[in-house]
């Protein structure tokens, strides 16, 4: 097995994340990042013991095979299109694009060039929503009828160093904090037929709360509460909501209900949260325990495409799957502004699950 060289572009807050997500996997090795202030680039590369180059001298590097797209959400379409431009594979922070239309050239472009594209979130690989993907396969809450999702919070602007991101165009909870949401659903339940929802711009502006913006007022660009219903096309049911608009709640972060039990994962966004089960006739939830590791971090997707390549089969985190999710959302929007349902065009096959008892840093 070769292990892949690996650049990233971008060097803000997620980018370390992919730094210590990648090191367990001996399928990639990061070894420059890029960033358009280059000061920044040098500082980041110093922290990591990487080099630092410019945007064009790292995709201009011959040995480098895959490029991570780091960047902020505006940007994601148009990095990830240099990218592939230079004959690179491509990996991006989600949402792969903004909308459907900047991200249906990267896939023709990928597809055309026999190179690969790829797209966070990955955390359906860890151990949480593999444990919970083993449980349904195994038919033990039996033919799946309703989903739940919540994404609820106030907000990242009283703690994030860079909060303008998220009330810009290209954030808000949907795009933002959907895409985990979304990508466990259909890792579970498969491809999504209809959607339907209401979404609402609460208020006006939003006041940073960090050291470096305290009390500067942030404008809101997007709607910062969605609620939806999305209709399988394997027949469940599932309700959304992702919100910048709650203090508080009670409801769970996502949950199955089939015609033999119910299903509970914990954190869907986070590659540690656990699983439990409910089965019919059952007064009491029952802890799982973890089929697959929990030792994985932000960066297994690029590994794991890595590996994909080199085994000449699909990846698990791929452009598919991340656009399906991007028109799944996008009709969401949609049909909050139309009144009406929204049929979602694309469809996804679901991913391949990972491998049963494997050893922390291995992929098969």
């Amino acid at each position: 097995m070769q292990t892949l060289k690996v650049g990233i572009i971008g060097t803000g807050d997620i980018a370390p994340a992919y730094l210590r997500g990648c090191a367990p996997f001996r399928e990639v090795a990061i070894v420059a990042c890029a960033d358009i202030l280059a000061d920044k680039a040098r500082a980041f590369a110093a922290s990591w013991g990487i080099e630092a180059l410019t945007v064009d001298g790292l995709l201009a590097r011959p040995d480098i095979a895959i490029v991570i797209n780091a960047t902020v959400p505006a940007a994601h379409a148009a990095v990830s299109a240099q990218i592939l431009a230079a004959g690179k594979h491509a990996y991006s922070e989600k949402p792969l694009a903004q909308n459907r239309a900047e991200a249906r050239p990267l896939l023709q472009a990928a597809a055309a060039a026999g190179l690969r594209l790829g797209c966070a979130p990955d955390a359906f690989l860890g151990g949480g929503n593999q444990t919970a993907r083993q449980a349904l396969d195994a038919g033990r809450i039996g033919e799946p009828v309703a989903a739940t999702a919540f994404l609820m919070s106030r907000g990242p602007e009283s703690w994030h160093p860079n909060p303008d991101i998220f009330y810009q165009r290209g954030g808000g909870p949907l795009l933002d904090m959907g895409p985990y949401f979304l990508t466990s659903l259909v890792h579970l339940l498969g491809p999504v037929a209809r959607v339907s929802a209401a979404a609402r711009r609460s208020f006006p502006q939003r006041i940073a709360g960090s050291a470096a913006h305290r009390g500067r007022a942030i404008a809101v660009e997007v709607n910062t509460h969605v609620a939806g219903t999305l209709e399988f096309v394997g027949g469940a049911i599932a309700t959304l909501i992702t919100s910048f608009d709650v203090w508080g709640h009670h409801l769970p972060a996502l949950e199955l209900h089939g015609s033999a039990g119910s299903l509970a994962l914990e954190k869907p966004n986070m590659f540690t949260g656990a699983a439990r089960l409910l089965p019919a006739g059952a007064s009491e939830w029952q802890a799982l325990p973890f089929s697959h590791s929990i030792e994985m971090g932000r960066g297994a997707g690029v590994a794991e495409m890595a590996l994909a390549l080199q085994r000449g089969r699909p990846q698990r985190a791929s452009g598919e799957l991340a656009f399906h999710v991007l028109d799944v959302m996008q009709a969401l929007e949609e049909s909050a502004a139309a009144g009406r349902h929204i049929a979602v065009e694309s469809r996804v096959e679901r991913p391949q699950p990972l491998p049963a008892g494997l050893a922390a840093g291995a992929l098969e």
